[in-house]
């Protein structure tokens, strides 16, 4: 396994994130597995904050993106200027260009600009005047969003939506745990104070143990039937792909990696279903109604011994 990696990076983004261990846990899932994260929920929650605590522990490049309404695709890629020096054009790496992203309320900037950056996500790289120019390695995009029932918003569509590993909430603390948010320090202050606890080699690394995580015959059957009978749920018009059970094989071993196992439990699976399936279903209620569906049906399908 990878000393103790995943967890190391949980406890100490743990020190800004007051008493929402399930969120980070979540998020270094997502990191180790090496996908995307989507941040869905009410302002002032601490969504920027996992985010930002998130790569602030990690020695690596990041930026932070704000998403605005006027955002233009070259203002996330770059784009060509003219050089009076040279007489020719030369790329200016946009924000893109980093190990980890920030995209703060991406759902706030227009469609046009979203698909930009999910390209990228996608491809990992930028294409310009029709050469590829590949992304740093990780690449590794945080994404924060509000509800679709704030003010000025552009939904994600469904095949964007899927580029994204998981998508999580973190929700309101509880009263104890508010209590210790309200006397915390300053947010800005207490990022800064958090020491980098993991390099390139280390995130490599536990990225490469992850394809080492053994899945027994009958965890993985468990675990595609789940995935199939999203298909026949009568209040969804559209069940997770089978691009979605790939994403659902990847994260239960990254969270195998990360409880220092080199094989998955059925547990996994019950804990990582509802974030990585629910944004695959499409459903005519809201970020909670596709939740419910995905838990009712763990509930419901038996699960090996």
């Amino acid at each position: 396994m990878t000393d103790s990696f995943g967890r190391s990076l949980a406890e100490n983004v743990g020190r800004v994130m007051l008493g929402k261990p399930q969120a980070v846990e979540l998020a270094v899932t997502t990191l180790i597995a090496g996908g995307h994260l989507l941040i869905e929920d009410r302002p002032g929650v601490g969504k920027t904050l996992l985010a930002r605590a998130i790569a602030r522990s990690l020695e690596l490049p990041w930026r932070r993106l704000q998403c605005t309404a006027d955002l233009l695709p070259a203002d996330v890629l770059g784009s060509q200027i003219w050089s009076p020096q040279t007489g020719e054009l030369r790329f200016h790496p946009g924000p893109v260009f980093t190990s980890v992203l920030i995209a703060d309320e991406l759902n706030r900037t227009p469609p046009r600009t979203q698909s930009a950056l999910l390209e990228c996500m996608a491809e990992r790289s930028v294409t310009v005047d029709g050469e590829p120019l590949p992304l740093p390695d990780p690449f590794f995009v945080v994404a924060t969003q509000n509800p679709y029932t704030s003010a000025g918003t552009y939904p994600l569509p469904e095949s964007q939506l899927d580029r994204f590993l998981m998508r999580i909430g973190i929700g309101y603390p509880t009263a104890e745990d508010e209590l210790r948010v309200a006397v915390q320090r300053d947010g800005h202050r207490a990022l800064a104070e958090l020491v980098p606890i993991a390099n390139v080699e280390r995130v490599s690394a536990a990225r490469r143990a992850v394809h080492e995580v053994r899945v027994q015959d009958d965890v993985l059957r468990y675990l595609v039937e789940l995935c199939r009978r999203t298909r026949e749920l009568p209040d969804a018009s559209l069940g997770v792909s089978p691009r979605g059970t790939q994403a659902l094989h990847l994260a239960v071993r990254a969270r195998a990696v990360l409880h220092d196992r080199d094989y998955v439990v059925p547990d996994d699976i019950h804990r990582l279903a509802v974030p990585v399936l629910a944004h695959r279903i499409q459903t005519d209620g809201d970020t909670e109604s596709s939740e419910a569906l995905i838990a009712e049906l763990v509930a419901r399908v038996p699960a090996p011994e």
